[in-house]
């Protein structure tokens, strides 16, 4: 029978120790009620309150839903659903039968989606009623699609199986399946941006680490902890902060299910008083945008805030301490590495660095033949640790070219500066080369947003006149800010004051909003093309 893992967070890393025999929801949700949590609130979402038993029984519901489905161990349950405690059932009812469960991304087209159910190869798919009409038009042909499930929260699910029925008939006692922990466990889908999106396989472990070290070796979650991730659950950031790191521990998640701007995330902080919160830099920005939002229009009890997605810029980050009296600690992760592996920490704070690493992963930056550079300059940078993901499915030649035996290409530029602390300089194909010298698209960004009239800011490549490459930016100023060749001039100078005068942007162009993706992270792509 699987066995509940060992972790001991008074040493750093913390000392995990992990049994053969493993089911990640035994740690994770069951063991909560041998320990006495049962009655304590897991998780807060739009509909309600749900304790921990409530909790683990929906959680066996739909264990046995996807059972009497035909559901075995290692196959594959598609996902596409909104933040609420019906994604926790689903999600952790799968890894209890020993079945894969694979949340994706509720933003995409149905084109996507399309590709994505074919490549799971899924017999059950679960989707949130408002976001089943991008399927209606795929579903025909679907090869290995035999249930379509919809969380219609009672509406009802017209010509498909409704959750809340399916959930309702199923029983509530059920066993954790056989599982070892260098089984399957989940898989995510990275960023389709470069080609189709990648389904990254995870093992059963790979929460248990990341919650072990990020969740209580760097932030430092706690039982008594209320936390809310403006992140959504689908994407690797989410699924930890909103999720594993407080079940692990058993604090309590607070759920949202529409789409976080900063008058719905002000009014969840105001609302439920989390101690911490985790946004991305474009989010915090635009909550900073409001001179009135301060730390009064939050939560009273937030002591931590986490920053991911993308490099934070510093004037932001000072901004946000100044406003709400709280350290930013911003990190990178990624769907690979399933969450955060290079972060600031409490003790260890630089803004304008990515930090240094958790303790528990090892970093390296090196050049295109792979060799370590010299400290100072800028290569790509390369990650090992536990959490890794084993594969891409079905993608050898991804696969090779991002796993190199314990080592993960991450795809992001990075300099170590003389104290350690890591200082990002960009996707590997957003680097512009300006005059035979590398140029970073994230420092010139971080000059002009901390511009009173810039509110985000997008650096691209472009040629001039002779074919050369120049930084072009792209900005979206602050409300009641005008756009004029006054001010583009203004942003040339300002930059120039502040970074060497060859990585001034040469272009400066004002847009009403940026291309992002569904996670807040700006497509530079979109803006070369």
């Amino acid at each position: 029978m699987p066995e509940i893992a060992k972790i001991d967070a008074s040493v750093s890393p913390p000392a995990v120790e992990v049994p053969r025999d493993y089911n990640a929801t035994v740690d994770f949700i069951d063991r909560h009620l041998g320990e006495g949590r049962g009655g304590k609130v897991a998780v807060i979402d739009d509909r309600g309150e749900y304790t921990y038993a409530e909790l683990a029984e929906k959680v066996n519901r739909a264990g046995n839903m996807l059972k009497s489905l035909g559901v075995g161990m290692e196959q594959r349950v598609f996902m596409c659903m909104l933040d609420a405690v019906e994604f926790m059932a689903v999600f952790w009812g799968a890894i209890k039968i020993g079945a894969v469960p694979v949340p994706v991304n509720t933003l995409l087209t149905g084109k996507d989606y399309d590709y994505m159910v074919r490549n799971t190869r899924a017999g059950v798919m679960v989707v949130s009623a408002p976001l089943f009409e991008k399927f209606e038009p795929i579903l025909d042909g679907q090869p290995f699609v035999e249930h379509v499930i919809i969380d219609d929260k009672g509406a009802g699910a017209g010509a498909h199986q409704s959750l809340d029925t399916l959930l309702a008939a199923a029983d509530t006692a059920l066993g954790a399946a056989p599982t070892v922990n260098d089984d399957a466990g989940f898989w995510l889908f990275s960023s389709g941006s470069t080609g189709a999106p990648k389904g990254a396989v995870h093992l059963q472990t790979d929460m248990l680490f990341t919650s072990a070290y990020y969740g209580q070796g760097v932030l430092g979650i706690r039982e008594d902890d209320v936390v809310f991730s403006a992140a959504k659950l689908f994407f690797a950031y989410g699924l930890g902060n909103g999720m594993t790191f407080p079940l692990q521990v058993g604090a309590t998640a607070v759920l949202m299910a529409e789409r976080p701007t900063p008058g719905s995330v002000l009014g969840v902080l105001k609302k439920h008083e989390p101690t911490i919160y985790y946004g991305v830099p474009t989010l915090y920005g635009a909550i900073l945008a409001d001179p009135a939002n301060d730390r009064s229009k939050g939560s009273p009890r937030l002591r931590a805030c986490v920053s991911a997605g993308e490099a934070l810029p510093k004037d932001v980050a000072e901004r946000w301490v100044e406003r709400f009296g709280v350290d930013i600690l911003d990190g990178l992760g990624s769907t690979e590495m399933l969450h955060i592996f290079l972060s600031n920490q409490h003790d260890k704070l630089r803004y304008g660095t990515s930090g240094v690493a958790v303790p528990g992963y090892e970093l390296k930056v090196v050049d295109e033949d792979g060799t370590e550079v010299p400290q100072g300059e800028i290569g790509e940078l390369l990650v090992s640790g536990p959490s890794s993901a084993v594969c891409y499915f079905n993608n050898r030649p991804k696969s090779l070219a991002t796993f190199e035996g314990p080592w993960t290409r991450t795809g992001d530029k990075y300099t170590q500066d003389e104290d350690g602390f890591f200082v990002y300089a960009g996707r590997t194909d957003d680097m512009l080369k300006v005059g035979g010298i590398w140029v970073s698209p994230f420092e010139v960004e971080s000059a002009l947003v901390a511009h009173d009239s810039v509110l985000e800011a997008a650096v691209v490549g472009q040629e001039d006149a002779d074919e050369l490459v120049k930084p072009k930016a792209f900005i979206v100023l602050k409300e009641g800010e005008e756009a004029s060749d006054t001010l583009s001039d203004q942003l040339k100078l300002f930059v120039k004051d502040r970074l060497a005068p060859y990585k001034y942007p040469r272009w400066i162009e004002f847009r009403d909003e940026l291309p992002k993706t569904a996670t807040g992270k700006i497509q530079r792509f979109k803006l070369r093309q």
